[in-house]
């Protein structure tokens, strides 16, 4: 904005306001350069500490709980810009165990497994959060509150939970392969003979997991023989109406010079973020186009694998999907429709009977919650 408004005082001068110029602009762009330093370098240095630093033992601060909370948030907003300037903060995708990275070769698996099933129950979690965020928060005075999904379909139907924990601020696209090779290692390595893998996604985990699957079976992995039952809990297939909105607040910005610069900060979101525009699942979705072009869905629709069943759960703030309220806001962050892909002009093909609507819910208790277990253990048990 200074470079704009004295520019503009500078051109209207002309030949005259040349020499003045130049020197204007040599001590301002020093000036904002060492201010830029000085606010970010004890950020970055907290950051750096944080991800090397743990709380006991010299352990990563990433494996202690808030950690991993402080670095899912900070990968979710920046995770692009963290993988290509500060890699020791962004987060690789893992499998984890109790909070710990999990060695995906036969000794590792056996190490974090003692106990395998042949079936596996695979979390994937959403934008900014890790896997912790499946699991059950205590209450207060004295209450606990629900058991997390993995533990009751260990309990209940034999699954084996296995928990993943990425960089929630790179594409999907680019997430959804690496889950890919990260799940054929796990099923090659897997103490036991593995007969079925159920997916679980929370929201942009839904689009992880389906990205996965289409990746997989275009790399001919055997994983994806597996695979019999892909949830999606609160998914925006078709897009999230709070990303549309900072699309269209950063394209409007960008077209005066004087509030461009406004522009620059609402686009410096990740490119994880921008692919819940319009829920982007592969690499065509966002490859040689403008990542802040206005509103133009580019989603190549991603086929369901033959062998899996594909479901989603959408809930809703009011208790009917039609209601003013449901319509408008959905579950705060996915409106019905995004969550079960039926839209105007874009269709996810699930089955009838492979979907359902919970009322009265936002969009994190879709993380735990009664009736979300109860719908999933349905259909599996369904078979």
């Amino acid at each position: 904005m200074h470079r704009v408004v004295a520019g503009r005082t500078f051109d209207a001068l002309g030949a005259m306001g040349a020499p003045v110029r130049v020197i204007h602009d040599t001590i301002s762009a020093a000036a904002y350069r060492g201010v830029q330093s000085v606010l970010t370098a004890p950020a970055l240095a907290a950051a750096e500490l944080a991800s090397h630093t743990g709380l006991a033992g010299g352990a990563p601060l990433a494996d202690s709980p808030g950690g991993g909370i402080a670095l899912g948030l900070l990968n979710g907003a920046l995770g692009d810009a963290l993988a290509r300037e500060y890699r020791d903060l962004a987060l690789e995708l893992t499998v984890r165990h109790r909070g710990r990275p999990v060695d995906t070769d036969p000794e590792g698996l056996a190490a974090a497994f003692p106990h395998p099933t042949p079936r596996l129950a695979v979390f994937v979690h959403g934008l900014v959060e890790t896997e912790q965020a499946w699991r059950a928060l205590p209450l207060g005075r004295g209450r606990v509150g629900n058991p997390s999904y993995g533990s009751r379909l260990r309990d209940h139907l034999g699954y084996t939970p296995v928990y993943v924990r990425y960089n929630t601020g790179l594409h999907v696209s680019d997430n959804g392969g690496r889950l890919a090779d990260v799940l054929e290692e796990v099923v090659r390595g897997w103490p036991v003979a593995v007969d079925e893998v159920a997916l679980v996604g929370h929201s942009m985990g839904g689009l992880v997991g389906r990205s996965a699957c289409h990746y997989g079976a275009a790399r001919d992995q055997e994983w994806t023989e597996r695979v019999r039952h892909v949830f999606c809990l609160g998914t925006p297939h078709l897009g999230a109406p709070l990303e549309k909105a900072a699309n269209l607040a950063g394209w409007s910005l960008g077209r005066l010079d004087l509030t461009r610069p406004f522009a620059d900060l609402v686009n410096g979101r990740s490119a994880g973020i921008k692919d819940l525009r319009f829920g982007s699942c592969v690499e065509e979705d966002w490859c040689d186009c403008d990542p802040d072009e206005f509103l133009h869905d580019r989603c190549t629709e991603v086929p369901f694998l033959p062998r899996a069943a594909y479901y989603f759960i959408g809930a809703t703030l009011s208790r009917e999907p039609g209601d003013p309220l449901g319509r408008l806001v959905g579950d705060l962050l996915v409106r019905f429709p995004s969550a079960s892909g039926r839209g105007a002009r874009r269709r996810i093909p699930f089955e009838l009977d492979h979907g359902t609507h919970l009322g009265g819910l936002n969009h994190f208790q879709l993380l735990n919650h009664p009736a979300v277990y109860e719908q999933i253990r349905s259909w599996l048990t369904r078979g």
